[in-house]
């Protein structure tokens, strides 16, 4: 009888395994909450993130850090000085690439006034530009631009609107300002105006 029930119990016994682990699975490396860290590339602190969610993922590829519930950028030149604030929905940074993708409400904001508002931007780290194919809202303190195509160096100084459309002020010979509104299906590329000689009179200070 005793070997009629343990053959039964044996019989009942079922082996429980797990199905093996795909190395395509998304596993994040780091996850960490109210992030608030500066960032340095080639030994210079180049940018603070400031985020509510900040993962890191090395399975998935290409590998990124993924920034699901929003980030904000302080920008900073070599001498540690605030250039932009750029902010955005949700993030990723592909480190391998060193390419940001930024989506939803994209927001760029330099000190020298010029505002960009897009649903997309790209921040390639090795060129050291934005670009996106989405439409892209431009306002600097002398005009306003909108096209579906942007270009620009990371510092925004010299930057290419194309398919687009705005308005801007200009001083006609006479010294008089009227205010000018183009629309144009071709590329609108800007650039910082020639430097000036310097008054004899006074030395100019910064």
């Amino acid at each position: 009888m005793f070997a009629i029930l343990f053959s039964v119990a044996c019989a009942e016994v079922h082996e429980h395994t797990a199905p093996a682990v795909n190395p395509e699975d998304s596993v994040a490396m780091m996850t960490s909450y109210g992030v608030n860290t500066l960032i340095s590339d080639s030994g210079v602190i180049k940018y603070r993130i400031v985020s509510e969610r900040w993962v890191v993922n090395t399975t998935k590829q290409p590998s990124r850090w993924e920034f699901m519930k929003g980030v904000f950028f302080e920008k900073f030149d070599e001498k540690f000085r605030v250039q932009a604030y750029v902010q955005a929905d949700t993030a990723w940074y592909y480190d391998q690439k060193r390419l940001w993708e930024l989506r939803g409400r994209v927001k760029v904001r330099t000190i020298d006034g010029m505002i960009y508002n897009s649903e997309e931007l790209f921040w390639d780290g090795i060129t050291h530009e934005f670009y996106s194919y989405a439409y892209s809202h431009l306002v600097t303190p002398d005009r306003t631009l909108e096209g579906t195509y942007f270009r620009s160096d990371e510092n925004m100084n010299h930057y290419t609107v194309s398919n687009s459309k705005g308005s801007f002020v200009n001083e006609d010979i006479e010294g008089e300002t009227n205010k000018n509104t183009a629309s144009t299906e071709t590329t609108d590329t800007v650039a910082p105006p020639a430097i000036r000689p310097a008054s004899k009179r006074h030395a100019a200070t910064k």
